[in-house]
């Protein structure tokens, strides 16, 4: 079910996905008036603490899936990989925004990488391998190695892939892969990394956020700084990237988009999230619309906010023990300490973040 309507304040927010997205999806829903209702597996969800109510379902239960929608006005989702079945059984009831196709996409980097060279936006050189004879043309191709090799499906912060050298390399990383399908995507040396972070409305419209400067670590990302300190013509491509993926999906809601920029301003994307973005928490505090608040005004058909920066930030997660030093966050005058009620620290979970609003 789809239709371009408004669905005014006081209605219903259905999000799948019960993590810190969702909880912050659903903290700047209320703000402007919403209630927002939580649908995931989990017995405990950091989404449902600050919502009106909460479902618990696994993604294949139709019959708990149809409960959700009912309860509910339109519906979004905080992450990619929420079963593409699941989304076209709530769409029977209600409007999901964004649609399937984002996530169909997003969810096999092959595909993924395919649609973005349609759009005309440039990617690393890739190949697919899913038998010892993509390893051998791989291999003898030039400039296919050394690469990276990731799982065609799932993986996320540094999962699901490693760096391959040679041809052995490449044949050992596939056989600890699972021997998946997989695509080789050719090493690029980066400058740095970016982001795009894009809403598009209901009318077509799309706001993109200042281009954020990511750094990564061990495949998680550390810290996102806005302004880019990158060349006005990088800057423009990567925005003219962003907007041209929105508009390629056919996009209501947000979409972020990863790239790399190389030593001589080649900006060349690496994947796209249909949702809100680590490297997009920096607008809670130092936009003047976040992109939690512009997710909801766009699925639910209310004019795109704005998207000017109102300050220089610098957003860094913490992670793991790192949150443990709360205390310090809260002495400093620049830090805006954001806690996602997550219970033990882990290596490698994301706790929160502090964003540091600066001053010209």
């Amino acid at each position: 079910m789809s239709s371009s309507q408004i669905i005014p304040p006081g209605s219903t927010i259905g999000i799948l996905g019960g993590g810190q997205l969702g909880r912050m999806t659903a903290l700047a829903a209320a703000r402007l008036g919403y209630r927002s209702i939580i649908y995931a597996p989990d017995e405990h969800s950091i989404a449902a603490e600050v919502s009106a109510g909460y479902v618990r379902g696994a993604y294949d239960d139709a019959a708990a899936l149809a409960a959700f929608a009912q309860q509910v006005d339109v519906i979004t989702y905080e992450f990619e990989n929420v079963p593409e079945a699941a989304v076209l059984e709530c769409q029977k009831l209600k409007p999901v925004r964004p649609g399937t196709m984002p996530i169909h996409l997003a969810q096999h980097r092959l595909r993924e990488k395919d649609f973005l060279r349609t759009l005309g936006i440039g990617t690393a050189d890739y190949r697919p391998i899913r038998s010892e004879a993509d390893i051998a043309a791989a291999a003898a191709f030039p400039g296919a190695l050394p690469g990276i090799l990731k799982t065609c499906t799932e993986g996320y912060d540094g999962k699901g892939q490693a760096r391959v050298a040679d041809k052995a390399a490449l044949a050992a990383a596939w056989a600890d892969l699972g021997k998946r399908e997989c695509i080789l995507e050719a090493l690029v040396p980066f400058r740095c990394e970016v982001s795009a972070i894009v809403a598009r409305g209901q009318d077509g419209e799309t706001r993109c956020f200042p281009i954020g400067r990511n750094e990564h670590q061990g495949g998680i990302l550390r810290t996102t700084t806005v302004p880019a300190d990158l060349p006005a013509a990088t800057l423009a491509t990567a925005e003219r990237y962003g907007v041209l993926l929105a508009e390629g999906l056919d996009l209501v809601g947000l979409v972020a988009l990863e790239m790399f920029v190389t030593a001589d301003g080649t900006v060349l994307a690496n994947e796209f999230a249909p949702r809100p973005h680590n490297s997009g928490h920096w607008t809670i505090d130092a936009c003047a619309t976040s992109q939690f608040e512009q997710l909801v005004r766009a699925v639910c058909g209310l004019p795109l906010g704005s998207v000017e920066a109102l300050a220089p930030s610098r957003m860094e997660n913490l992670i793991g023990d790192e949150a443990l030093d709360w205390p310090r966050y809260l002495t400093e005058p620049a830090a805006r300490l954001h806690l996602y009620g997550k219970g033990t620290p882990r290596p490698g979970r994301k706790m929160g973040h502090v964003t540091y609003v600066l001053r010209p």
